[in-house]
């Protein structure tokens, strides 16, 4: 990353008009390479994701070093995690500065009671890890884990479970969060071939092989969310987005039905969808992203840009992302005269509100290492000049992001 590196960005009308083909989904891409590298036979992936986490995975998982260095990429190190667990001799596995500051206990103890070896090489709970040849792996196959931890430890548990030689049979103590995560994992492992059984918070997998098969990637609706930020905040809008499908395979998908509210309409086409204006509510905006965190940035800036009230639930992992995404919120909002703050707690849900509509006084947003920092508010150049530092974070999950916005008349200047 460039050190020090602005973007002004802004844009000289309201109109969004156009056609893009969207990147690959990054969470299908990262399942789909794991699944690949357990599977006895190799097998083309089309459409992959160009995002650095699935570079950096890709690279991972054909490299014959003894140290694995997974970066910034939260998902790859969880997933490499478990898959080094199962391989013979030591690895280390390791990652960014931030990456160490993110917590792995969670997986590590799971993986440990199927009996895993793996020991931390530094700060205990966290990365890096030593990962040696397990002596007696799987021998047990009944295995309980919290289920508001992230979806990702769940994922790469279940992904290597029909390797072990009794399966797995998983309990997911508690409320179940990222839920469309888990489920992707197990729809991705049953079309190569992988049966499970779910029921209430029991997950059992019996041990099977994986069946090799070509497999095309969708495109990512979470990159598609700041697309639908712009035609929220557009006059004028007729916008194509190519690659998206109707499999529902992500959570994110739901942006089809929420961006009614602000007067966004979906229409699905051969190819992807299309984008046009239909009629703005006037009611506040009330949603639990539990089974959507990704968008939760996106969306409060929508609110924050269209000075629509949001009540937020649903935002328990969004402190241990890339960033403590609640704060980034509150500390970016405020400069453009908006508050997000938690209201009410009840039930064991957080209640959190977006106010206020935005004013721009040329605020410079810095993007705190989190790639979707600097997505979600990039669509704010539509009502007036930004600055986003950093900009080149965007590489972890949409390298082209703003080559892309360019082609629909945004203007982009290094400071």
């Amino acid at each position: 990353m460039s050190n020090h590196l602005t973007y002004q960005i802004r844009k000289a009308n309201r109109t969004i008009k156009g056609k893009l083909t969207l990147d690959g989904s990054k969470s299908i891409s990262n399942r789909v390479l794991i699944i690949r590298a357990l599977c006895d036979e190799d097998f083309p992936i089309n459409y992959l994701s160009t995002s650095r986490d699935t570079e950096t995975l890709n690279e991972l998982l054909q490299t014959k070093e003894a140290i694995f260095d997974a970066g910034a990429a939260g998902t790859t190190f969880r997933f490499m995690t478990a898959f080094l667990a199962l391989q013979k001799g030591t690895q280390v596995l390791t990652g960014s500065e931030r990456m160490k500051q993110r917590p792995i206990a969670v997986l590590v103890d799971a993986l440990r009671q199927l009996g895993a070896s793996i020991d931390y090489l530094e700060k205990e709970g966290y990365p890096p890890l030593k990962i040696n040849a397990p002596t007696s792996f799987g021998a047990s196959n009944k295995l309980t884990i919290a289920a508001n931890v992230s979806s990702q430890y769940i994922s790469a548990l279940l992904m290597i479970a029909p390797t072990l030689p009794n399966g797995l049979a998983l309990h997911l103590d508690g409320k179940i969060v990222s839920r469309p995560y888990i489920e992707m994992t197990l729809r991705l492992m049953e079309y190569f071939g992988i049966e499970h059984e779910w029921n209430g918070n029991d997950i059992t997998i019996i041990p099977q092989k994986y069946q090799a098969k070509a497999f095309d990637v969708e495109a990512d609706w979470s990159a598609a969310s700041y697309y639908y930020a712009m035609a929220a905040f557009a006059d004028e809008l007729d916008l194509y987005l190519d690659g998206l499908g109707q499999l529902q395979l992500q959570g994110d998908a739901v942006l089809t039905e929420m961006m009614n509210h602000f007067g966004v309409q979906t229409t699905f086409t051969k190819t992807g969808i299309h984008l046009t204006k239909t009629k703005l509510s006037k009611e506040k905006f009330e949603w639990d992203f539990i089974r959507c965190p990704d968008i939760a940035q996106t969306l409060a800036v929508v609110c924050a840009g269209k000075g629509v009230e949001g009540i937020f639930t649903g935002l328990e992992t969004l402190r241990i992302k890339e960033t403590d995404r609640i704060l980034a919120l509150q500390n970016e909002l405020a400069k453009v005269q908006c508050t997000f703050n938690a209201i009410d707690h009840k039930n064991d849900k957080e209640f959190f509100s977006v106010n206020g509509i935005a004013k721009l006084t040329q605020p410079i947003f810095p993007t705190y290492e989190d790639h979707r920092m600097a997505m979600a508010f990039a669509p704010l150049s539509m009502l007036g000049t930004i600055q986003i530092e950093e900009p080149k974070v965007v590489g972890k999950s949409y390298p082209n992001f703003w080559k892309d916005i360019q082609t629909l008349g945004f203007e982009i200047e290094e400071i």
